[in-house]
């Protein structure tokens, strides 16, 4: 059985909500993978090893990634370099600005991993909007079925 491992900085209620609808979408009773869901300080090599693909959930914060999101890639990068090369990746960024310092930072480091990424990320811009939470379901859910049928 494959595994999606689902790694989320949820520092507040709203990204608590995506958080929820990712892994949530994921586990639909219809697709047959294992759902790991993990904070990004939670999150160890060994997980990211054992994982057949890897959505990804962060803020922007300050231009950036979240600092925790940061701090999860340094810890882990060097680790699964060599094992996890060509691994299906995605990623949604909940962005008060615009996003795209938080995914030029990310793309860089997936590139070094040699991550492929299974679509453009999804960056939720500005207010919150409740219609957030269904595109995090949807990317959540389409990575989960394309996992179980061997697309990614």
């Amino acid at each position: 059985m494959k595994t999606l491992l689902i790694i989320t900085h949820a520092p507040s209620k709203n990204t608590q909500k995506l958080a929820d609808a990712a892994c949530g979408s994921a586990q639909h009773s219809d697709i047959d993978i294992k759902v790991v869901c993990k904070r990004p300080q939670d999150t160890q090599p060994a997980d990211i090893l054992q994982a057949d693909g890897v959505l990804l959930g962060t803020t922007e914060n300050l231009g950036y990634m979240a600092g925790l999101t940061k701090d999860f890639f340094d810890r882990c990068y060097y680790p699964v370099l060599e094992h996890k090369q060509g691994m299906p990746f995605a990623l949604y960024i909940r962005a008060g600005f615009d996003g795209t310092g938080t995914l030029r930072a990310i793309q860089t480091i997936t590139t070094g991993l040699r991550w492929q990424w299974i679509n453009e990320a999804l960056i939720l811009k500005g207010e919150w909007q409740e219609g957030f939470c269904e595109q995090v379901e949807e990317l959540a859910m389409t990575f989960a079925a394309g996992l179980e049928a061997g697309i990614y």
